[in-house]
């Protein structure tokens, strides 16, 4: 396993098998409590991945669909604190791994605007 994707299994493992961070983007957190906790249990069970849904082989990245919506989860690398991204990532102290789930109109019209730029 390499060094980029052992961190981003790891976050894939069962809940008790290590600590992680979650962000619900503030359209996602505007769900109902149902459907968030709906969207939880399915990221806590993605655990697969193949060249159409990882083509850098990074584990980095997902898109799932719940109750006929799709999401997508995008793993970062921030530093301890949560305040930066980490300058730092090959070393484990500094770093924390931060997965984002956002609706995937989102992530695409995000990516569209980095494009645009």
């Amino acid at each position: 396993m390499s060094t980029i994707t052992e961190p981003s299994d790891r976050l894939h493992a069962p809940i008790h098998q290590g600590v992680r961070v979650v962000v619900f983007t503030h359209a996602v957190a505007s769900m109902p409590l149902a459907e968030q906790l709906s969207v939880r249990e399915t990221v806590k069970t993605l655990n697969a991945f193949d060249q159409k849904r990882d083509p850098c082989d990074e584990h980095d990245f997902g898109e799932f669909e719940v109750g006929g919506e799709w999401y997508c989860w995008k793993i970062g690398l921030d530093d301890p604190t949560l305040e930066l991204a980490s300058e730092d990532a090959p070393e484990p102290d500094h770093r924390a791994h931060v997965m984002t789930v956002l609706f995937a109109d989102e992530y695409w019209q995000l990516k569209s605007a980095q494009l645009d730029l």
